[in-house]
């Protein structure tokens, strides 16, 4: 559903900024948050105080994760745990997502995918086993992101579903990608100290062409 700005919803509902204020403060008409605390509403908050029926097609998603192919066999027992979660809550999965890569990694297709449903408000709910199933860090940032789309993520904190060794595995890549950046920092400062014309270059008297200079700028001096 779109997001609409309490100027745009006052307007359809032929109301003014200030009585929606107060109707979010006594509960008539609550308003969405965004991070910064601004006040928001969407189309389908629009349609039901209006009165019209709104047909819920969003979908519900199961998303699991693993680090490597050879951990293939914890996507299943990942799905099957909320499977069995969904069906205790009387709750319909519409898709099942598995997916193969680090935490650490940004660009995993099918999790960018189900971003852009999200942000295309085609997702009511994502569950997860764990928050690092969705993102080793900024989970934070991400829920919120979701939470502006309307888009709930239930963690059934299933620390089982985590392994250690792929924490381990991902710290590692962490303290490998930054000491590669101190090992060319430290080569890069090197290679500046070591450089000559950095140290006065051709009017570096310490030069043979220097001396030259220094020598013919003496002679013309006298």
């Amino acid at each position: 559903m779109a997001m609409l700005k309490p100027k745009e919803m006052a307007e359809r509902l032929g109301v003014t900024v200030r009585t929606l204020q107060i109707w979010d403060k006594k509960g008539t008409l609550k308003a969405h948050r965004t991070p910064t605390n601004r006040r928001y509403y969407t189309e389908e908050q629009y349609l039901e105080y209006i009165g019209q029926s709104t047909s819920n097609n969003r979908k519900n998603v199961a998303y699991a994760r693993v680090s490597t192919y050879g951990q293939k066999d914890d996507l299943k027992n990942q799905i099957d745990f909320i499977r069995q979660y969904a069906n205790a809550k009387g709750v319909i999965l519409d898709e099942t997502i598995t997916d193969i890569g680090s935490g650490l990694n940004y660009n995993r297709k099918k999790w960018n995918q189900l971003l852009e449903e999200v942000m295309d408000n085609q997702v009511d709910t994502i569950f997860i086993t764990y928050k690092d199933r969705f993102i080793r860090f900024g989970y934070d940032w991400f829920e919120r992101l979701c939470k502006m789309h309307n888009t709930g993520i239930v963690v059934l904190n299933n620390i089982e579903t985590s392994p250690t060794q792929e924490m381990v595995d991902d710290m590692i890549s962490i303290v490998h990608v930054f000491s590669c950046r101190l090992y060319g920092l430290r080569k890069y400062k090197s290679k500046l100290k070591n450089d000559k014309s950095l140290r006065g270059g051709e009017n570096d008297d310490s030069s043979p062409k220097g001396k030259a200079l220094s020598k013919s700028n003496h002679e013309k001096g006298s």
